[in-house]
């Protein structure tokens, strides 16, 4: 029998991803969840879910039952999926390499995302376009649209964890250096503006610096038209946005999977640098909708690297993979993937007074067809499936009270979703 996979069971469809991929082929998943009712822990593809604490509240006590659940003997190894998992699993990754396979990068170098201003140093030396980025106090903030934003993807103060907010500050403004200074808890990063919101995503798992798996989408909706997680991609194959992606995650010697996100430049038509996710991403379902599976990839990885015959042995070199895992991806393109709710609140977003963003914001009757349109076109879906229905109603059930009180704008929608409610199933 396989050994198993903790899968952190989270509020993104990474972890539902993970969860059916691994179960389809066999593989025992353990669910990691703060909370039973977690989406993913209902699959009927999850063998069984470990109550963990909220690492946002206790990253120690979340370190510490990883590494208990990583002690059992059929346990192979433990998957990141968000910034606190990769912090938690890079910062320990000696200790939990004595028990189980550890394919995620050492916190060396996991620091050098972290932090963006060390990785935005590597982009220059390793030739990937990145917006012009100073500290707060270098830089004439009045004279063109700016983003403050932390130096930090993710902050860790003592036992807890936060993700910072980011500060669209347009031209003639004047923000106070000081204030922001106290809410973020140090000098923050002010970078150019952007304009646009056409982003991409450069997707990979890399064994010691050499791609294994890859793959691109594009961002075609987000939880608000400002910009945020996905909620509608497409999969592209851009040959700049591989050589770029490629180029930094080499630089980086990056080990583990990886997103590394863009946005095109308007101005120029060039790929511009905005983070590295140092993790699977929370669109990972359209990746193996297209032909990219990057849970059962990372799990031979995992395999071939010493611990699935015994635990504590040396890391393999580089270049030293199973030769019979690709470094190439192929996958079909033009396939689209789409996170229901996140819809709903992309609509929502359009109601919402008080964006400082200087993106225009569409209309909602044009949008609310957009997304109709592309839902009878592509009904593939993060959550939504025939063969394994009970995450989608339980992320359903929890999405009500978040957002009812800001959909009564869009209740019109409604009247069209049986039109095309018998093809959602088929995702």
């Amino acid at each position: 029998m396989s050994e198993a996979v903790v899968v952190p069971a989270i509020g993104t469809g990474s972890s539902l991803a993970c969860v059916r991929s691994l179960g389809r082929r066999g593989i025992p998943v353990v669910a990691a969840a703060a909370s039973e009712s977690a989406p993913a822990a209902a699959s009927k593809y999850c063998r069984e879910t470990a109550v963990v604490p909220d690492p946002s509240t206790g990253l120690g006590a979340y370190r510490d039952a990883l590494l208990a659940l990583a002690d059992r003997d059929d346990v192979l190894t433990v998957v990141p999926l968000r910034e606190p998992d990769a912090y938690v699993l890079a910062r320990n990754r000696d200790r939990f390499a004595e028990r189980v396979a550890a394919p995620w990068p050492a916190f060396e170098t996991f620091e050098r995302v972290r932090d963006r201003r060390r990785l935005f140093d590597v982009a220059e030396t390793a030739g990937v376009p990145a917006p012009e980025t100073e500290v707060l106090d270098g830089w004439d903030v009045r004279a063109r649209d700016a983003v403050v934003k932390s130096r930090y993807t993710v902050l860790v103060e003592g036992d807890a964890t936060a993700y910072p907010d980011v500060t669209v500050v347009p031209a003639g403004t004047d923000p106070d250096p000081d204030a922001l200074e106290e809410r973020m808890g140090h000098r923050p990063l002010v970078q150019e503006y952007v304009p646009g919101t056409d982003e991409y995503g450069f997707f990979a798992l890399c064994d010691r610096g050499d791609p294994v798996a890859t793959f691109q989408h594009r961002r075609v909706r987000s939880y608000s038209y400002t910009g945020g997680a996905s909620v509608f991609r497409k999969a592209v194959d851009e040959p700049d946005l591989r050589k770029h992606g490629t180029a930094l995650l080499s630089a980086l010697d990056w080990h583990g999977p990886a997103m590394v996100e863009f946005r095109r430049d308007p101005r120029d038509g060039r790929f511009k640098l905005l983070e590295v996710n140092p993790r699977f991403w929370g669109s990972l379902q359209l990746a193996v909708h297209a032909g990219v599976d990057f849970p059962h990839e990372y799990y031979r990885l995992a395999a071939g690297d010493g611990a699935s015959t015994g635990r504590g042995e040396p890391a393999r070199e580089t270049g030293d993979r199973p030769s019979d895992v690709a470094a190439e991806s192929a996958y079909e393109t033009g396939v689209g993937s789409h996170v229901l709710r996140g819809e709903l609140a992309y609509l929502a977003s359009l109601l919402r007074e008080g964006h400082d963003d200087p993106a225009e914001r569409p209309s909602l009757p044009e949008e609310t067809a957009r997304i109709l349109a592309s839902l009878w076109r592509e009904p593939n879906f993060d959550y939504c499936s025939r063969d394994d229905p009970k995450p989608f109603v339980r992320d359903a059930a929890g999405v009500v009270d978040e957002y009812a009180p800001s959909l009564s704008g869009v209740a019109a929608a409604g009247r069209a979703v049986p039109t095309v409610a018998r093809r959602l199933w088929r995702g």
